[in-house]
């Protein structure tokens, strides 16, 4: 429940600081005294749209914050800051968060009802929620819900994989005939390298022979007298080791030489080695040109840039190709899966059929016997389920029907009026605060249009709500206010800078008896008005103890006491 809410610096509020008890709490004011404005910023505090308007003209920043107590889980601060360039911030325990989550917690802690809310009544799917909530269904509605996601789920994976089947037949050939290709051209990483080696090789045999041939002649006869190089180096080395004992140097000279010699040789080996074994051979030049051609025209083909870029894409072919094999077993699994979850969902739809059939004429008759009270006598309310396309929340659809008269029972929204839809809507809501839980619930103006004993009724219906839950009431009607727990006031006043004001204050004793005076009578309060208030509130307060309601909670017009006054 909202046990503070603190505001500051929001349109004609300066600064307001203010706590509410459980039970019953009206709100009263003179019209245009600010009851919308209080209302306005606490929807600031779950999501409502905020501008640089809501900032008083000269303040840096406008604030609002509540208290909630939520039970056993203790207490939640919620925040909003909102600055002249209409950018805001929001809190939670004083954690940021997105203004979506203040959205998310209002459905918890808050329900604002005003006049244009009775058009949720209109809202097949609202009306589906109130009779799943009187009924119970709660358990049942989520595990719906989870078998409805568990089908669609299934289903949408069997429609993709027999989409991607399809696709795996019509391009399977194609495929089928790429991989055989690329497989019968028994692809080798490192071939590529060495073929266009052989090739360069085998396109200039000619030269590459007659090149070795002249560099091993001129080393096999490197004088022109037929003597080899090895030779003549080998005569070089005799004749200096023949004079090194007379010259010392000369024998590491000859040393040298040898060296030089045996490496001519090695040459020599090599060169006629080379020669021998290179030869033009037409056949094998052929062969390595198809082979490339081949190489060159599959990467082209697959846009390759080398061989490993090639087996690669043979492999994927095989695994694509191995994949449209095995994916029948894949379908079949899928379509066990949808057959199972479809009549895992069928089963909970059904069960919440029949418990939404249990549940529609109980609530139908509750809601009726309410506005017998509140003065339809001669209405018919009723409920009807009715099949829809399988969802979420199973197979069926919600229609309210409605007749003023006890006629030819209608669609709601055909039928009923605006004063109707209004009593019919607080029906509901008196039912909700039974079986919902909601902690808190706000009717602004819910009851305008109706006066005398229609609205004294109305009076006690929110009076009734108020023993299971924190009820705000902002009215205009006498017989409503006299029987709240707690009594505030709105009012306006101008200050000496020209500034014009709200404020907020608790009345209790004679300021509260002058308050429901003021609404019997008007601006003119006279004895009659006054007697008449102090009869009212006496009425609710007996009302109030005929249900055993808590005497801290009382209000006892007959004490005089002076008002309690929040500044703002």
């Amino acid at each position: 429940m909202l046990r503070s809410l603190h505001i500051e610096n929001y349109i004609l509020i300066d600064s307001l600081d203010i706590e509410f008890p459980e039970g019953l709490i009206i709100i009263t004011g003179q019209t245009g005294a600010g009851k919308s404005i209080l209302l306005g910023a606490l929807s600031l505090l779950f999501g409502a749209k905020a501008d640089a308007s809501v900032v008083s003209q000269g303040a840096q920043s406008c604030v609002v914050e509540a208290w909630f107590d939520i039970g056993s889980a203790g207490h939640l601060s919620v925040r909003r800051v909102i600055y002249p360039s209409g950018r805001s911030r929001s809190f939670v325990n004083d954690c940021p968060v997105q203004v979506s989550a203040l959205q998310r917690l209002s459905d918890r802690l808050v329900d604002i009802h005003s006049q244009h809310k009775t058009l949720l009544l209109t809202d097949r799917r609202f009306q589906l929620s109130l009779l799943d909530n009187f009924g119970g269904c709660a358990s049942l509605l989520s595990e719906c819900r989870s078998a409805y996601h568990e089908f669609t789920s299934a289903r949408s994976a069997l429609e993709t994989l027999s989409d991607r089947k399809a696709k795996m037949e019509a391009d399977r050939e194609y495929n089928l005939a790429q991989f055989r290709q690329l497989e019968q051209a028994n692809l080798n990483a490192s071939e590529l390298e060495d073929l266009e080696q052989e090739h360069r090789s085998l396109a200039n045999a000619e030269q590459i022979a007659s090149c070795l041939s002249g560099a091993l002649s001129l080393l096999e006869d490197a004088s022109g007298q037929g003597n080899s190089l090895a030779v003549s180096m080998k005569e070089a080395q005799r004749q200096l080791e023949h004079v090194s004992q007379y010259l010392p140097s000369a024998a590491e000279l000859a040393s040298r030489l040898e060296s030089a010699r045996l490496e001519v040789e090695d040459i020599s080996s090599e060169l006629d080695t080379m020669l021998s074994s290179s030869s033009a051979s037409p056949d094998r030049l052929e062969q390595v040109e198809q082979r490339l051609s081949l190489l060159y025209s599959l990467m082209k083909r697959h846009s390759c840039d080398n061989i490993a870029d090639l087996i690669r894409k043979r492999d994927s072919l095989a695994s694509v190709l191995k994949e449209s094999e095995s994916v029948d077993d894949d379908i079949a699994s899928l379509r066990e899966k949808v057959s199972v979850s479809w009549q895992r969902y069928s089963d909970l739809a059904s069960k919440l059929h029949a418990l939404r059939c249990e549940a529609a004429p109980k609530l139908a008759a509750a809601v009726e016997d309410s506005l017998h009270f509140l003065e339809l006598d001669a209405s018919s309310f009723g409920i009807l389920v009715e099949s829809a396309e399988p969802g979420p929340c199973g197979s069926d659809s919600v229609r309210f029907v409605f007749s003023s008269t006890g006629g030819e029972l209608q669609d709601l929204t055909k039928v009923a009026s605006g004063g109707e839809m209004s009593r019919i809507m607080l029906c509901l809501k008196a039912l909700m605060a039974k079986f919902v839980g909601m902690p808190t619930m706000i009717f602004d103006e819910i009851d305008t249009g109706v006066s005398g004993s229609v609205a004294d009724k109305m009076g006690r219906m929110i009076c009734s709500m108020g023993h299971d839950m924190q009820v705000f009431s902002i009215t205009h009607l006498p017989q409503v206010a006299a029987k709240g727990d707690a009594h505030y006031v709105v009012s306006k006043e101008s200050r000496d800078d020209g500034r014009t004001v709200s404020r907020i204050r608790k009345v209790t004793g004679k300021d509260r008896v002058h308050e429901i005076a003021r609404l019997l009578s008007g601006s003119e309060i006279t004895p009659a008005a006054l007697a008449n208030a102090r009869a009212l509130l006496d009425e609710g307060r007996a009302q109030v103890l005929s249900v055993d309601h808590s005497s801290d909670a009382h209000v006892d017009p007959s004490v005089p006491g002076e008002s309690v006054e929040h500044k703002v």
